[in-house]
């Protein structure tokens, strides 16, 4: 099994804490980075300032509703950069409005998922998320099995 990266851009502490410890708990070679919106994304992505050295993640989760530059425009900066545009972002968001929905689509996120209120709820989707990147999945770069 496949070791993951991911980088979660999200700007609710909490939900970013669930979601690391809800991948800590799979008990699986996952590392986490975490950002607060979609501008320090972006530097993190180009290996800007002080994220010089960061790795390239195999899996953006985004948040839409975020200060400074939120995840539409983040989507839309990573989907139209010829180096970032094959790293798959999933939308992990409260929303659940049609219109958000069409619009990441159309950005071409790879999967939109609304944020379940319960904790375990929350919890097992984030789990899912990486199961589906980690065993199921093919990621850029990778030889098929």
């Amino acid at each position: 099994m496949r070791s993951l990266q991911i980088l979660v851009v999200d700007d609710d502490d909490a939900d970013a804490l669930m979601i690391s410890e809800a991948l800590e708990q799979s008990e699986r070679n996952t590392t986490i980075e975490r950002v607060a919106d979609g501008r320090e994304a972006l530097d993190y992505l180009h290996r800007e300032g002080r994220f010089a050295e960061a790795p390239r993640p195999d899996l953006i989760l985004l948040d839409l509703n975020m200060p400074r530059m939120d995840g539409r425009e983040t989507l839309a900066a990573i989907k139209t950069d010829d180096k970032l545009k094959a790293i798959p972002v999933v939308i992990l968001t409260t929303s659940g409005a049609a219109p958000d929905i069409v619009a990441s689509y159309q950005q071409r996120a790879n999967a939109y998922v609304t944020k379940p209120f319960g904790l375990d709820d929350f919890e097992a989707t984030v789990r899912q998320i990486d199961r589906f990147y980690r065993e199921i999945a093919t990621l850029p770069g990778e030889r098929p099995v």
